[in-house]
Parts: structure tokens; C-alpha cells; sequence
């Protein structure tokens, strides 16, 4: 038995956990507890305030449910989900390829499959656009048959999940590229948005005085067989948050402008955005999605 002052607890419970099977859950653990430890005793932190904090944390997991993500939420308005990402891309992705971007709280999987040059728009009504260009690989030759998953808010700014019964998708669906890696598929204008802040994290938002909004924006999953799954979005130039987003979601790189008039529109005279994904080689560095289906992340049962 030992007495323990503020920092000797830190190597003491270091000491307990020594003995994990699993040297990544270690490593992990053992630098949480030394951050976290350090972190209590920076700012000195009081009971009263730690039990705000759990209090906090116990209202994001009670928000969560098949349909909402309130801790990806969380990670992303702190930053965390950009810094796994950026540190993900960086180590995975080929100079050529295109930049990631998260993934965010409203990806589902099995939307439904779309013909080349079909809508996603299945409910919504808004001006429509065309997504179109090629899916390449890191020597500039197209990608037969690679799967383009995109999903989206809709012309007034709100997923499916929002918009409707748990039971609709609309504003997303898969298209499948031609033999020479081509898609193009027609869908509506997105307007931003602000995150939800009717719960826990908007409220934390709130009394930090941000102002909770994402740039209009599309998201996009894209694989094929041998290559790195890119999660990616496009940004639309002209929203006033693209300098300020939220989540940091937003790359130079990956800001776009709805355009009409280009020569190899597939509908001319549609307002159209044009944009060429390349796709790394595949690495056995583990899954890319910063983000979930709200649904996979639930208790079974």
C-alpha cells in the first residue's frame, strides 16, 4: 500500500495495465491515461466539473441511436476526426491521389443503385445538377467498373434521416463507372447546413459561440477492386462557410463551382461539376472511414 499524490497515480495505474495482452490496446491506454491525467492537473480540474464532464458524455451516448451518431458528431466539431484523417491520408494515400475528407454522421450503407446519368433525387424537389468526370488510377487510366457511393443534403439543407422516416433514402444512391472509369450522375444543388443542436454537442457548440454550420457539400465513397477506398467530398466555392466549417472538413483541393456552359456536359445546358478521383493502390493499413452508419455502431439485440 502506497499513498498516491496527483501525479504518482498516472504511473501507478500505468503499472496495473502493464500486463495487456494486446500491445496496441496498450500502447493506447497507457497514453490516455497519461494525457488525460496531465490534463486534470493543467487546469486543476474540480469534482463539480468532472462530473459536469460525465454528465456531458453520459447525454451524447443517451443521443445516440440507428439513425444518429452524437460521439461522431462530437469528434467531429473538436477536430479529432480531421486529425485521424489527415494522419490516415498521409500515410496511405500516393501523391496523386485525391485528398480524403470525412465521412461524417449521416452515411448509411446499401443505398440504392443508380444508372449512369440517373437522379439520387427520389423525394426532394430543388435545382438539379450533374456530378460527372472519371475515377483514375495513380497512372491516369480509368477505373472500369469502380463504385461511386454519394450521399448528400438536400436544396434545403437536411439528410434523409432528418427529412423523413428512418426507412427513406433519398439524396443518395451507388453508380457504377463505365469501362473507361466514367460516371456521371444527376442529382440537386446541396445547401449547407448546421449541425444538429438540438442535443448534447449543439448545445456544447452553442456556449462556445460558433456558429455550427458545414459548407454545402457532397459526399463520396469510392472503390473498386485492389485500390484504397476513397471517402472524399466536394465543397461548393460560393457558401459563406467554406473558410469556416465546423467539422474542418474542407480542402482547398477539393472546392468546386456548379458551372454551366462546359464543353463535355453530358446535359447541356444543366449547371454541371466536373471532377476527376484518382484512387491509391490498396495497403493493408486498415479501413479509411472516419465515420460510420449510425445503425453499425449500436448494440446487437
Amino acid at each position: 500500500m502506497q499513498d498516491l499524490d496527483a501525479d504518482q497515480v498516472t504511473d501507478a495505474v500505468i503499472a496495473q495495465m502493464a500486463g495487456t495482452p494486446d500491445p496496441r490496446m496498450r500502447e493506447i491506454m497507457e497514453a490516455a491515461v497519461r494525457h488525460l491525467h496531465a490534463f486534470a492537473r493543467e487546469v486543476r480540474l474540480t469534482p463539480d466539473e468532472w462530473l459536469k464532464g460525465i454528465a456531458f458524455l453520459t447525454a451524447v451516448g443517451q443521443a445516440c441511436s440507428p439513425v444518429r451518431q452524437e460521439f461522431i458528431l462530437l469528434s467531429d466539431v473538436l477536430g479529432l476526426s480531421r486529425v485521424v484523417n489527415v494522419m490516415h491520408d498521409a500515410e496511405g494515400r500516393e501523391a496523386a491521389g485525391t485528398e480524403t475528407s470525412l465521412l461524417g454522421p449521416f452515411f448509411r450503407e446499401q443505398a440504392p443503385e443508380v444508372a449512369l446519368g440517373e437522379s439520387i433525387a427520389r423525394v426532394s424537389k430543388g435545382p438539379e445538377i450533374m456530378l460527372y468526370g472519371r475515377v483514375l488510377d495513380a497512372e491516369g487510366k480509368g477505373v472500369a467498373g469502380a463504385w461511386v457511393d454519394l450521399w448528400q443534403a438536400d436544396a434545403d439543407g437536411l439528410y434523409d434521416l432528418q427529412a423523413h422516416d428512418p426507412s427513406v433514402m433519398d439524396m443518395r444512391g451507388r453508380v457504377r463507372c463505365d469501362g473507361q472509369g466514367n460516371y456521371r450522375v444527376r442529382t440537386l444543388k446541396p445547401r449547407g447546413y448546421s449541425i444538429p443542436m438540438e442535443g448534447p454537442v449543439g448545445e456544447f457548440v452553442r456556449r462556445q459561440a460558433r456558429h455550427g454550420f458545414r459548407p454545402a457539400h457532397i459526399h463520396f465513397l469510392i472503390s473498386a477492386p485492389g485500390y484504397r477506398e476513397l471517402v472524399t467530398a466536394l465543397y461548393l466555392a460560393e457558401d459563406e462557410h467554406v473558410d469556416s466549417d465546423t467539422v474542418f472538413g474542407v480542402s482547398k483541393s477539393l472546392v468546386v463551382t456548379a458551372a454551366t456552359g462546359q464543353p463535355d456536359a453530358p446535359v447541356p445546358g444543366m449547371p454541371g461539376i466536373r471532377y476527376d478521383f484518382t484512387l491509391s493502390r490498396e495497403a493493408s493499413d486498415g479501413g479509411g472511414r472516419v465515420g460510420a452508419d449510425p445503425a453499425k455502431l449500436m448494440p446487437a439485440g
